[in-house]
């Protein structure tokens, strides 16, 4: 008698998770949307001087700069009392 190798172990997810998960690719969609729709120079004002860049760069640099705080943000300890 041969026995078969189990298969991948299936996880089924929650109600929230899979709308938590479309509730992401959507706002990944629409925010992929917006910044290809705005690609027109505009002039910027850097620390150290301005100069123009396209739209969807500025909104590029934005959306990263609002991965990486909030990631900074879950990653700090929390106090509980």
């Amino acid at each position: 008698m041969s026995q078969q190798a189990p298969g991948p172990v299936q996880h089924k997810r929650s109600p929230r998770e899979q709308a938590r998960t479309a509730g992401m690719v959507v706002l990944a969609v629409l925010i992929t949307l917006f910044a290809v729709l705005n690609v027109e120079s505009v002039e910027v004002n850097w620390i150290f001087g301005k100069g123009e860049v396209p739209l969807i760069i500025v909104i590029v640099i934005s959306l990263l700069v609002g991965i990486v705080l909030t990631y900074l943000v879950d990653r700090r300890p929390s106090r509980r009392r």
